[in-house]
């Protein structure tokens, strides 16, 4: 099989390449990005596990992405790998929710910003508290509240690309998360 170039374009607009090849499409591997496929959800909640098992207090995972695209799935890994003693799930009507874990008495906090117009909607849900850096928080429709947001983040866009498969186009922003997704890609790719 002969090896394509197929360009993708970021959310700063900028072009990037990714590379299919004999063993399938190949990560980006540029510092502070990272390009890669899921072929179901089953994978798409394992890539959220490993990257819940590296979270720390303070950490923001942002996920954004169309209807459908597999948030919620990533995020229930992410919770699953970070040790939530109960599954996470979309807290599409309670907007926050909040997970444990039985090891010691950190938060995960999950929001959902998909009803939020824009960030003055966050007055009202306590958002200072959930980013003072108690546990991980993880925010899908960020885009809703990103002027609201620190500029050091993970920010993972989700797109379709087939019934089952997904592309994951994760940027990282600020040493921690430079961090993070280097540790993310070793452990996923080994690499």
């Amino acid at each position: 099989m002969k090896e394509v170039c197929r360009p993708s374009v970021r959310r700063d607009g900028q072009r990037r390449t990714a590379w299919d090849g004999p063993g399938g499409r190949v990560p980006i591997l540029k510092e502070g990005e990272l390009d890669i496929i899921s072929h179901s959800a089953e994978q798409t909640q394992r890539l959220g596990q490993r990257l819940g098992g590296l979270l720390l207090p303070g950490d923001l995972i942002c996920l954004s992405g169309d209807m459908g695209a597999g948030k919620t799935v990533f995020s229930a890994g992410i919770g699953k790998g970070w040790g939530a003693i109960d599954p996470v799930t979309s807290p599409t009507f309670n907007l926050v929710h909040e997970h444990r874990r039985l090891k010691d008495k950190q938060r995960l906090y999950h929001l959902d910003c998909y009803r939020l117009i824009n960030s003055s909607d966050l007055d009202g849900i306590g958002f200072d508290d959930v980013l003072n850096g108690r546990g991980p928080v993880i925010l899908e429709w960020p885009e809703r509240i990103e002027d609201a947001l620190p500029k050091n983040r993970l920010w993972i866009e989700l797109r379709v690309l087939e019934p089952t498969r997904r592309n994951f186009i994760m940027e990282a922003v600020g040493e921690r998360y430079q961090h993070l997704l280097q540790r993310f890609r070793e452990m996923t790719f080994g690499i």
